[in-house]
């Protein structure tokens, strides 16, 4: 099992690209089973979960070939089966993204239910609910969800709460349903609209992009499409950071400002500079303490639970104290003692931690939990005296494309090993 190992106390500068959107990249790919026809996804990101998914529309009957390393041909003349097996499904969650094109185009969906996730519980109850209010008879069995429907058909949707995976499983699933779908309380993230646009530009009539309301007018069938996935704001957001956290002067490149508004504007409270173009971010420190600044979690446009974990990183470094609350998961401090190794002086009560910033962290040997936790550690081992080594980063590789090369061509001293 592969390790890292960080030598602390390089400042990073120079100019680094963003690679695709990894939660953009699995929706978008699962919405291919929705034609019969051929689809050429650009700016791919190789990632452990995209490979899964992947593995996952094979078995599907799909058939993908990648035209050079970033583009992806995808096509699904038939549906050879319906089931996403527990094997997959436990492994990366987002395989229940199969369930509304399966149904939508298909008529039945046999799909592993995910179970527990380490960074808190993540049921897809409102998902059912939505595909039974579009006529779908939900059953259980054996730890599958049995889906089926001879055609779908339109209904007014209302979610308890803006699930991202859950509004675009019910997206997909109403682009073919027969009759008008309104979804309301819909997630607003930017991979959700990057999946609406697609599916538009592969005759899908949806309404409300980027809102919280979406009105869909299901058709009888759509196309094959070309289509560019966007940046990952999380995968720039976590290079911010790095900058940050090493007093560097760093120009992300390919990525969308846009999307990163809410931690840019956290980022300039504490002292950092942030400068955006329209397809670049520079992020300059002068070196000196940041500013303590508090923060609370919420769906987008608010501060992403996704850049959680980091920002605490930067803040164990700042003068001063600040209050981070978690609304998002339940269970998404795991990383806390991992720091607290380091030399952080953090305080978990409930879903909040008080961090009290302290002057250097010293680097140890740290063990990661899940995706973001292990880019937390990799910063928190960029700024710290001495050497880290970060363990089970195969977390890592289902979200980061070669992050350990693009640090170090920003100056970092950080290399992988075998364990």
């Amino acid at each position: 099992m592969d390790k890292i190992i960080i030598d602390g106390g390089a400042r990073l500068s120079g100019q680094v690209r963003c690679s695709g959107a990894k939660n953009a990249a699995l929706p978008l790919l699962a919405a291919t089973l929705l034609t019969d026809q051929a689809c050429i996804l650009e700016n791919v990101p190789r990632l452990k979960d995209v490979i899964t998914i992947g593995q996952l529309l094979g078995k599907l009957g799909s058939r993908l070939e990648y035209q050079d390393k970033s583009t992806l041909t995808i096509q699904t003349p038939h549906l050879d089966a319906y089931e996403a097996p527990y094997d997959l499904v436990r492994t990366m969650r987002a395989s229940v993204l199969v369930m509304g094109p399966l149904l939508a185009r298909g008529g039945k969906a046999k799909v592993s239910l995910p179970g527990g996730c380490a960074i808190g519980a993540r049921p897809i109850n409102l998902h059912l609910k939505g595909f039974e209010k579009m006529g779908a008879k939900v059953s259980l069995e054996q730890g599958y969800v049995l889906l089926e429907a001879e055609r779908l058909h339109g209904a007014r949707i209302t979610l308890d709460l803006p699930t991202v995976t859950g509004t675009e499983n019910l997206l997909m699933a109403a682009v073919l349903a027969e009759g008008q779908t309104i979804i309301e309380n819909a997630a607003r993230e930017p991979e959700i609209s990057d999946l609406a646009l697609m599916l538009i530009d592969m005759g899908a009539q949806i309404q409300g992009i980027g809102s919280d309301h979406l009105v869909i007018d299901g058709v009888e069938s759509l196309q094959g499409v070309k289509h560019r996935i966007i940046p990952d704001r999380i995968e720039a957001g976590t290079l911010m950071l790095a900058a940050a956290v090493t007093g560097g002067d760093v120009t992300i490149t390919d990525c969308n400002p846009n999307h990163l508004i809410a931690l840019s504007v956290r980022l300039r409270e504490t002292g950092v500079e942030v400068e955006e173009g329209s397809d670049t971010i520079r992020v300059k420190s002068d070196g000196q303490r940041n500013r303590a600044v508090s923060i609370t979690t919420a769906p987008y446009p608010g501060f992403p639970t996704d850049m959680q974990a980091q920002w605490m990183v930067l803040m164990s470094l700042a003068e001063g104290t600040s209050l981070i609350s978690e609304t998002v998961f339940e269970n998404r401090f795991m990383h806390v003692l991992e720091l607290d190794r380091m030399g952080a002086d953090i305080t978990i009560d409930g879903h909040s931690a008080l961090v009290r910033g302290v002057e250097h962290l010293s680097g140890a040997p740290v063990m990661a939990t899940d995706l973001r936790a292990s880019a937390s550690l990799i910063l928190a081992g960029l700024a710290a005296d001495g050497t880290t080594e970060v363990s089970r980063i195969y977390h890592l590789d289902r979200g980061y494309e070669h992050l350990e090369e693009k640090l170090t061509g920003l100056g970092a001293k950080i290399r992988r090993v075998k364990a």
